[in-house]
């Protein structure tokens, strides 16, 4: 196949749409306003957790109000918002006031895309301009063969006459090259390379798809189905590896250089690494006393049951404090739990 387009001398490949430009950077925010969604598409890779289920996370975080997406985008100092689910047209009034609280409190340069398996209407466009910046279109693979003649085509010509910057976003599946025809109305066309998940892993299995490798969710033959597409300048490929080792690593390096505390160490893939000191029924006072003798104020956190330092501390002093010790590296920001190594 045609290998996907060189990169620039800046690393980034060309012609990249805006909000991809931040991907690369790790400069996004993942707004995921609702797990409802008016299709079924198979392929679909959301987890147990949101799919179906009108919940609203900010990156892996549960919210509840605005604010609290605002919050959680200063805390990596994020430069833009994806906005996704589920179906975010199917709560447009939500979309619309997430986005107003950020733009409002960021600034208009705060750049803000959606995701949508809908056509925006008029009427839908209309709410959605000033605070979100580009529209990604999800055409199911139903209607590939006859792109022109449906409503997503129309939508895509209303949004650029309303200043959105507008494209195709897709899984990797056969029959890409039905969508060349929608070229022309777009700005950019991304193709996701198609990924095996817990909630459709049956459903690879029953078309016969299997994993292309050990180590990622992607799915073997999803890059030769992308070949005849990816030779247009506007088509860009987005690959399994790269959301793995470079999207994700540049966002939790982003996260946590704002949120780690004096004594977390920071790893090269952008988690945090720590010592955890298991406190001994009624033991508590005296342990937080020998800290404070050993240690100072900001090399150790008094977490109740536990006590958290700099892992080679809790190393060098293990003999001094009892307690049962152990090393813990997780997403920054108190995210998931990567590995426990006990000391």
């Amino acid at each position: 196949m045609t290998a996907p387009r060189s990169e620039s001398p800046k690393g980034l490949p060309a012609n990249l749409a805006k909000g991809c430009v931040l991907c690369y950077q790790g400069a996004k925010m993942v707004l995921f306003v609702t797990g409802r969604c008016h299709r079924s598409c198979w392929y679909c890779p959301l987890s147990e957790e949101r799919k179906g289920k009108d919940v609203i996370f900010a990156n892996e975080h549960r919210i509840e109000t605005p604010e609290q997406a605002v919050e959680i985008a200063e805390r990596m100092s994020a430069l833009g918002t994806g906005v996704t689910g589920g179906e975010p047209l199917l709560c447009l009034d939500r979309v619309a006031q997430y986005c107003k609280a950020l733009k409002d409190h960021f600034g208009p340069e705060h750049q803000i895309h959606l995701y949508t398996a809908q056509a925006p209407s008029k009427v839908d466009l209309e709410k959605l301009k000033g605070v979100v910046d580009e529209i990604r279109l999800h055409p199911p693979r139903e209607c590939w063969d006859h792109i022109l003649d449906t409503d997503f085509i129309a939508s895509a010509k209303m949004a650029k006459e309303q200043g959105f910057d507008i494209g195709i976003e897709v899984p990797a599946l056969p029959g890409l090259e039905l969508l060349i025809p929608a070229l022309p109305y777009l700005d950019f066309l991304n193709i996701n390379e198609l990924e095996w998940g817990e909630t459709n892993a049956d459903d690879m299995r029953e078309r016969g798809y299997e994993p292309a490798d050990g180590v990622h969710n992607a799915v073997e033959g999803a890059r030769e189905w992308a070949a005849e597409l990816v030779k247009h300048t506007k088509v860009h490929w987005c690959a399994s590896s790269f959301k793995d080792s470079v999207q994700l690593r540049e966002r939790l390096r982003r996260i946590a250089e704002n949120t780690a505390r004096p004594f977390d160490e920071v790893t090269d893939d952008g988690t945090v690494v720590y010592g955890v000191l298991e406190l001994h029924p009624g033991t508590r006072d005296e342990v937080v006393a020998r800290c404070r003798k050993f240690l100072a104020e900001d090399e150790f956190a008094d977490c109740d049951d536990r006590v958290e330092t700099a892992w080679w501390l809790l190393e060098e002093y293990r003999d001094k404090i009892p307690g049962k010790k152990s090393v813990v590296e997780r997403y920054p920001d108190c995210g998931m739990v990567v590995e426990v190594t006990p000391l």
